[in-house]
C-alpha cells in the first residue's frame, strides 16, 4: 500500500485506490479493499486532486494501524 500511495501522490490525474473489494468493515469504518471511509468513496469523483492525495497519504497509516489491531485513525 505504501508504494502505491507514493506513486499516487505524484500522479495526475490521481488514480482511485479502489481494489474492487467494496466491503465496509464495521469495526474500522474502512472499506476492506481500499481503506477509505464511505464518505471518501462517495466523494471521490467530485474531489479535487489535493483532497485525493490527502486520502492516499492516509492509507498506509490506516493499513499499518489495522495490521496492529487499531480500529480507526
Amino acid at each position: 500500500m505504501a508504494s502505491q500511495a507514493d506513486a499516487a501522490l505524484h500522479a495526475t490525474p490521481v488514480p482511485s485506490p479502489c481494489r474492487n473489494v467494496c466491503r465496509m468493515d464495521p469495526s474500522s469504518g474502512y472499506c476492506e479493499g481500499c481503506l477509505r471511509t464511505i464518505e471518501e468513496i462517495a466523494g471521490w469523483s467530485s474531489a479535487g486532486d489535493e483532497d485525493k492525495r490527502r486520502i492516499w497519504a492516509q492509507l498506509p497509516r490506516r493499513a499499518a494501524g489495522l495490521a496492529g489491531g487499531e480500529t480507526s485513525s
